[in-house]
């Protein structure tokens, strides 16, 4: 199947780049530039990326959906628990 370009569901290349401001420091400059990367989310996709991972069944996703659930329950109960 073709898509035209533009509509596919890959964000768009952008460049990350810090120019150094004045007196700036060359570590400040570079946490600048690493909290453009990590605002971006250009590592996260690139990890997620690095690894083929196969597609879920219908099945599988429901039960790991249950799991979270009750798992996101148990922690609710403790969470209420805790601050009494």
């Amino acid at each position: 199947m073709h898509t035209p370009l533009g509509s596919s569901n890959l964000p768009q290349p952008m460049a990350i780049y810090a120019i150094k401001k004045g007196e700036e420091s060359s570590e400040r400059l570079q946490q600048r530039f690493k909290k453009q990367v990590q605002k971006s989310g250009l590592l996260k996709l690139l990890r997620e990326r690095s690894n083929y991972k196969k597609p879920l069944t219908r099945r599988l996703q429901r039960i790991r959906a249950l799991k979270r659930e009750g798992y996101r329950n148990q922690n609710r109960k403790t969470q209420f628990y805790s601050n009494m």
